[in-house]
């Protein structure tokens, strides 16, 4: 007789080194309360640090230093600490079989000490705690990439691609204007008519995940009549050439990536040496490798043969093993072998 399936749940995957984990309620959520780009950064940084015990009522304690990136104030934290305090989100979710709408605060009461080096506690909501603990669906969020892009727009896109990225039978979803507006995080009043939302919000945004990120995404617009009532969003992986010309554009400043997402820079133009690793973050050894970029059948095949396991902790597991040993002739091959290897170790 065979057993039946269980779930896989969000709070059992794992942050890699390359990557952290964002429940796929916290990605799709509207904001009541606009957040910027830093603050859902720092949000993202606050849900890794507490993995490990994210649905249990604890403080959870982190380094102001690590939360600050490249500043040297701490101006910053606090401005953003607050505004995700006061932050009110709608999350769809589903209670009892239904459906719902849970309007949630994003962060608890926290404890900031004085101290530029000092400490930052925290705790997350317990209603919120309730969401994360019942997720089933996540987004793996590449933190090269997260620090790379340059609007809220852009990261809000990214991650909503990389919630989606996995499902096997899908590769398009439709919002209705609106919804989509919502999602994004486009402030009330703000960017009214679809071509102001095109231009400013979703062209560039679109560019960026595609010129950064491992998928090709695209955003076309669906008339009802003469007026654009709703969007097609598409997305699809990238194929070894590409994902190399998207590694390698993580190495530039962000008027280098911009100019590269718009195609005015030079393909095989080197960075300058001081930005080819971001203050506080050692660039990754196995990013300059470029042949060892996994075709999408490889990424198919593992999803058959090993179901219920988080593909790409395990690549960034793999990834890991590989740095200072020599490149395999194979990657296809040996990325599954090591997978196979993984899940004798590690059953599910």
């Amino acid at each position: 007789m065979a057993k039946p399936t269980t779930r896989y749940r969000t709070v059992d995957a794992r942050p890699s080194r390359e990557s952290l984990v964002k429940p796929g309620e916290l990605v799709d959520l509207i904001e009541v309360t606009p957040l910027t780009l830093t603050d859902r950064r720092i949000y993202n940084q606050l849900l890794e640090n507490a993995w490990e015990a994210i649905d249990k009522p604890v403080l959870h304690v982190i380094a102001k230093a690590d939360l600050r990136g490249s500043h040297n104030s701490n101006d910053r934290i606090g401005e953003s600490i607050e505004r995700l305090m006061s932050a009110i989100v709608k999350i769809e979710a589903v209670w009892d079989g239904k459906p719902a709408i849970e309007r949630v605060q994003l962060l608890g009461g926290n404890l900031e000490m004085a101290r530029a080096d000092g400490l930052f506690e925290y705790e997350i909501p317990p209603r919120l705690r309730k969401i994360i603990s019942n997720s089933t669906i996540f987004a793996r969020l590449q933190r090269e990439v997260m620090f790379a892009l340059s609007s809220k727009y852009a990261l809000t896109l990214y991650e909503m691609v990389q919630k989606r990225g996995n499902l096997r039978w899908r590769s398009s979803e439709k919002f209705a204007v609106e919804a989509f507006r919502g999602v994004l995080g486009v402030p009330k009043g703000k960017l009214t008519t679809w071509s102001n939302l095109r231009m400013r919000a979703i062209d560039p945004a679109v560019q960026e995940v595609s010129a950064l990120s491992d998928y090709m995404v695209e955003v076309k617009p669906i008339k009802t009549g003469r007026s654009v009532t709703h969007v097609e969003l598409r997305w699809w992986r990238k194929d070894g050439e590409a994902t190399g010309k998207a590694e390698r554009a993580l190495q530039f400043a962000s008027p280098g990536r911009r100019a590269r997402a718009e195609g005015r820079a030079e393909e095989h133009a080197e960075p300058p040496a001081e930005e080819q690793a971001p203050p506080g973050r050692a660039r990754p050894a196995w990013l300059d490798r470029q042949s060892e970029a996994l075709r999408t059948q490889t990424y198919e095949t593992a999803r058959l043969r090993f179901p219920g396991y988080d593909i790409y902790y395990v690549e960034g597991e793999w990834r890991a093993w590989l740095a200072g040993k020599e490149a395999p002739k194979d990657p296809d091959r040996a990325f599954l072998a090591f997978f196979r290897t993984y899940v004798e170790k590690n059953p599910i």
